[in-house]
C-alpha cells in the first residue's frame, strides 16, 4: 500500500492525537454517528462533525446545546418557555462577541433576559473544591475538520477548527511538505488571500488565535486582515535557531497538539495567557489581541512548575531576542506566580497547599520603555485590582 502523505492524512492524526480515534477510523466500523465512542480518549476531545456547524454564528450548534443542558439546565428553563428561545441566545451570544471578542464571554459568561450562562469552567487550583475540578471536567473540548465556514460560498473550506463548548477558538489550516507545499509559503498564502475575512469566523475576536500548520513548523496570527496580515513563528527553535528539532516518535509540529492542545494547557492560556489591550469599551477593531508564542508560554510554565515544586528561593535566567515578547513574558510570569501554589506541604516558603507560595511579586526593571509597557500590560491582565499594581518610581538612590 502506498504511504498517505497528503493533508488529510495530517488532519486525521491531529484528530487521532485529540479524540483517540478518526473520522476514516469511524467510518470504517461504520460508527460515524454513535457520539458516545468519541470522547475521552486522547486529549479528551469530541470528534465535531461538519454538518453541525453553523456558520452564521461560527458554533458546533450540537456541542454547544448538549453543554448548556448537561451543566445549566436551570438556566435554560428559564428560557424554554418562549418559543423562539434558541434563536434568543444565539443572537445575543453572536452580539456580544461582535462587541466584545469571544475571550470576554469565556471568561466572564453569558446573560440572556434572566439567564446566565457560564461558557467555561476554569482549570482548578491546587485548592479548589472537587465542584470546581468536576465543572472544569464538564468542558467539551472538540475539533471538527473541513469546516464550511462561508455564508457567501459554502463549498470553501477551513481544514479544521477547535471548539470550546461550541464555540470556535482556533482555526488552523494544514500542509503537507511531502505535497510540495509548506505553512509558511502556501499556508500563510491561504489564510491572507484565499479566505474571506468577512465571514464570522474569521472575523477579528471571534478566534483567539489561527494556525497554519505543517508537519515542520507553525505560524499563527490572531488577526487576519488580508494582505496586511502578520504571522509570527509558534515553533519550539532547534539548536538556538529557527524551526523545530527533529522527533523521533513523530512529527516535528506534534507539540501542537501533543501538548498545546491538551485540555488542561488549553484552559491555562484562556484564562493566564490570552488578553487583550485597551480597555473594554474601545471598539473591538482598535484593540490587539495577544496570543502566547510557544517560547513565552513555555518559559513561563517551566518557571511556576519549578517553583510549584521546589518552593520560593530560587534564581531564574531567561534569555530573550530583541523583539521576542520580552514584557509579555514578564507580566504572564509575575500574574501567574501570584497564583502558584506548592505542590505538597514542607517546600520552602509553603504555608500549605491549599495557600499560595508568594505574598507579592515586584518586577524591577533597568530601562524606562520596558518598565511602561510592562506596567501598562500588568494594568490590563490583572482583573483583580488588589492581585498586581503597578507602581512608578519617580525617583530612586540608585546610580
Amino acid at each position: 500500500m502506498p504511504s498517505q502523505t497528503n493533508e488529510q492524512t495530517l488532519e486525521a492524526a491531529i484528530e487521532k492525537a485529540l479524540t483517540g480515534t478518526s473520522l476514516e477510523a469511524l467510518k470504517a466500523a461504520g460508527d460515524v454517528q454513535n457520539e458516545q465512542t468519541h470522547y475521552r480518549a486522547g486529549n479528551g476531545f469530541y470528534i465535531g462533525l461538519a454538518g453541525d456547524y453553523n456558520a452564521k454564528y461560527a458554533i458546533d450548534e450540537v456541542r454547544f446545546r448538549h453543554f448548556l443542558e448537561n451543566t445549566q439546565k436551570e438556566e435554560l428553563e428559564k428560557l424554554q418557555r418562549q418559543s423562539d428561545w434558541k434563536l434568543k441566545i444565539l443572537e445575543r451570544l453572536d452580539r456580544m462577541i461582535k462587541k466584545y471578542g469571544v475571550l470576554r464571554i469565556l471568561k466572564k459568561g453569558l446573560e440572556v433576559e434572566d439567564a446566565v450562562f457560564t461558557l467555561f469552567y476554569q482549570a482548578p487550583l491546587a485548592s479548589s473544591s472537587q465542584r470546581v475540578k468536576d465543572n472544569f471536567a464538564s468542558n467539551e473540548f472538540s475539533g471538527t475538520r473541513q469546516v464550511r465556514y462561508s455564508l457567501d460560498n459554502p463549498l470553501q473550506e477551513i481544514d479544521m477548527v477547535l471548539f470550546l463548548n461550541g464555540i470556535a477558538i482556533i482555526s488552523m489550516e494544514l500542509k503537507n511538505p511531502w505535497t510540495g507545499q509548506s505553512a509558511k509559503v502556501q499556508g500563510i498564502k491561504q489564510y491572507k488571500y484565499d479566505r474571506d475575512i468577512r465571514q464570522p469566523l474569521l472575523q477579528f475576536g471571534r478566534c483567539l488565535v489561527h494556525f497554519a500548520v505543517d508537519t515542520d513548523e507553525v505560524y499563527m496570527t490572531t488577526k487576519l486582515n488580508g494582505a496586511s496580515t502578520f504571522f509570527l513563528p509558534f515553533n519550539k527553535g532547534n539548536n538556538h535557531g529557527k524551526g523545530n528539532p527533529v522527533n523521533q516518535f513523530g512529527h516535528k509540529t506534534a507539540y501542537l497538539w501533543e501538548e498545546v492542545f491538551q485540555r488542561n494547557s488549553l484552559a491555562n492560556i484562556i484564562q493566564h495567557f490570552v488578553r487583550f489591550d485597551g480597555k473594554p469599551k474601545d471598539a473591538l477593531k482598535t484593540r490587539t489581541l495577544f496570543f502566547p508564542r510557544y517560547h513565552q508560554m513555555d518559559v513561563v510554565r517551566k518557571i511556576i512548575s519549578h517553583a510549584s515544586s521546589h518552593g520560593v528561593g530560587h534564581t531564574y535566567l531567561i534569555q530573550h531576542s530583541a523583539g521576542s515578547g520580552k514584557s509579555n513574558s514578564i507580566t504572564w510570569a509575575a500574574y501567574q506566580l501570584i497564583e502558584s501554589y506548592p505542590e505538597h506541604a514542607g517546600l520552602p516558603g509553603a504555608k500549605d497547599v491549599n495557600s499560595p507560595l508568594f505574598d507579592s511579586v515586584i518586577v524591577v526593571t533597568d530601562r524606562r520603555l520596558l518598565d511602561k509597557q510592562i506596567r501598562e500590560n500588568i494594568k490590563e491582565f490583572s482583573e483583580i485590582k488588589t492581585l498586581l499594581q503597578p507602581t512608578l518610581l519617580k525617583t530612586c538612590g540608585i546610580a
